[in-house]
């Protein structure tokens, strides 16, 4: 009965999409698309419901929630999501349609059970071929400094792209795995963010398919409402199909530092020194900050690990003073050309002498630049040949104000999490003023703030820490202790389940927020995974009206 009301569904979605283009197509061998038919092409738009194409958006990254839309599409061009979004809009049963990349949220954002799934990018978490044509490949404009991408390109193929012209974009993810759309949904931060501000805050320019389904290209001079709402608006207002992102000259090499603290006061004075040098020239700054966590016997099974020599595991009880079984690691780079390797060890030395690391913790490797920004995705092929890659990942990332951060160590990584921790616990300051305020993301209010990103894997080892269950409930510990101590974090990546935790999430933000969802989707028929506004029944004509 089930599998029926499906293939009627999927007909009703398909005949919307065929009076749209203007053509004609017997209805019966729409139905068939649910027995040998794998795909059906319509004016140029192909909706897939094949079994491999629905197994693949039902599921992403996170493994912690499964939805299976009612069908794929594999757009070539932004013409053809737009074609998708206008039949869902204007059609009297109301369908939903949610764009996915390379499927690495984490708690079903880009998944639908009512709707269809736009498969931006090329291709699935399991590496099959895009089906159909392709769109455009990034367009570099050397003398501008500015790319062009299609929305569902991943980063590791812009990064390829534009090195072909010796240029690269400033800002960066710590994976390079992920979509130019999806990123910028949501503000895309690395250890560049504290000099170039998240990914967001370098972009000229977009083309977005807002809910209407209608094109439009938004700037700073243009739509410039449509344009600050997508940015880090979590897929709401619209779907991203083309950016335009600054670039500047990249360098060939990176001197790859790590120094290690057992002083957690020392260790963020020392971070927000280095990011406080974000306006001085180039040779008096690091060009990356981050920094992490040890609260565990070594860096085992951690894919931050492989920096370190296996000859040589890093363990807290070889040093001495390690302050309630935790230590900090400050992780930092400098990049260089040829020309300037004579004075990047000066460089190097005297912004290490103003740091108050553990001196006989250095550790310090040179390598190409591709071959650090790829860094995970090494670690990644290591992790998934022993089978530990496509597990359950109950993420936690948030923003923790600066004044509240060493609050936050001692109720946390000192006293929650005790000794022990089964993923990479990342931790480094930004700067407020990187960030435009206009953009749908939301910050705490104060002039520095944290990431605190607890990016753990559920493994079946028969220990109780590595159990899902274990650590989402150890989750929900962070989360109350935060709140009975009045640390004030917002969610990164936020995932919530009732309009009333997203209205407390954005605060201030929420009456632009919802104002910008009914202007560009009233009908609330994008990105329903986030489960920030209920799908409307309420025809396309009067939506316009309608309340919460």
């Amino acid at each position: 009965m089930e599998t029926m009301a499906t293939k009627l569904l999927l007909t009703f979605a398909i005949c919307r999409l065929i009076v749209t283009v203007g053509l004609t197509l017997d209805p019966i061998e729409l139905l068939r698309l649910g027995g040998a038919a794998a795909s059906v092409a319509v004016g140029g738009v192909q909706l897939s419901v094949d079994q491999s194409d629905m197994e693949s958006a039902s599921m992403d990254f996170g493994m912690l929630t499964r939805a299976e839309p009612l069908a794929v599409l594999h757009p070539s061009s932004a013409a053809d999501v737009a074609r998708l979004v206008k039949a869902a809009y204007t059609s009297a049963q109301v369908f939903t349609v949610s764009a996915r990349g390379h499927g690495h949220s984490i708690n079903g954002q880009a998944q639908t059970n009512d709707g269809v799934v736009i498969q931006m990018s090329g291709s699935g978490a399991e590496g099959r071929k895009r089906v159909g044509p392709r769109p455009c490949p990034p367009r570099v404009f050397e003398k501008e400094r500015f790319v062009d991408l299609w929305g569902g390109e991943l980063w590791i193929d812009v990064l390829k792209s534009t090195l072909e012209h010796g240029l690269a974009p400033k800002s960066w993810t710590d994976y390079l795995y992920l979509s130019v759309g999806g990123t910028l949904s949501n503000a895309g931060i690395s250890g560049q963010a504290f000099n170039h501000g998240p990914q967001i805050s370098n972009v000229h320019e977009l083309d977005v398919v807002t809910g209407k389904g209608e094109i439009f290209t938004c700037s700073e001079e243009e739509n410039t409402e449509l344009f600050h709402g997508v940015l880090g608006g979590l897929g709401q207002f619209g779907i991203i199909t083309r950016a335009r992102i600054s670039l500047e000259p990249a360098p060939p090499r990176v001197r790859w530092i790590r120094v290690l603290y057992s002083n957690f006061s020392s260790f963020t004075a020392d971070q927000e020194y280095l990011i406080s040098l974000h306006g001085q020239p180039d040779a008096q700054k690091f060009d990356y900050v981050e920094g992490f966590v040890i609260v565990d016997e070594g860096l085992t099974n951690n894919w931050r690990s492989s920096f370190f020599s296996p000859r040589n595991p890093v363990k807290i009880s070889s040093i001495n003073g390690a302050n309630g079984g935790v230590l900090y690691c400050l992780e930092i780079t400098k990049n260089y050309h040829e020309s300037t390797a004579d004075t990047i060890d000066q460089e190097v030395e005297a912004l290490l002498k103003k740091l108050n690391f553990i001196q006989t913790s250095v550790f310090t490797t040179d390598l190409p630049y591709v071959d650090f920004l790829d860094r995970v995705h090494k670690a990644e092929l290591k992790l998934r040949s022993k089978g530990l890659w496509d597990v359950p990942h109950p993420w936690l990332n948030l923003f923790v104000p600066k004044s509240r951060i060493a609050d936050f160590d001692k109720g946390v990584f000192k006293g929650i999490l005790g000794n022990k921790t089964s993923g990479p616990i990342l931790i480094y300051p930004m700067n407020k003023n990187k960030w435009d305020q206009r953009s749908s993301v939301v910050t705490p209010d104060e002039d520095v703030f944290y990431l605190v990103a607890l990016l753990r894997s559920a493994l079946d080892t028969g220990e109780d820490i590595h159990r899902l269950e274990y650590l989402s409930n150890q989750n929900r510990q962070i989360l109350r202790f935060c709140d009975d101590a009045g640390i004030k974090v917002k969610h990164y990546l936020p995932h919530y389940t009732t309009q009333e935790e997203w209205m407390d999430h954005f605060g201030d933000k929420w009456g632009r927020f919802h104002q910008r969802k009914m202007e560009f989707d009233p009908r609330n028929i994008m990105a329903t995974g986030q489960r920030i506004f209920k799908l409307s029944s309420t025809s396309s004509s009067s939506s316009s009206s309608m309340a919460l």
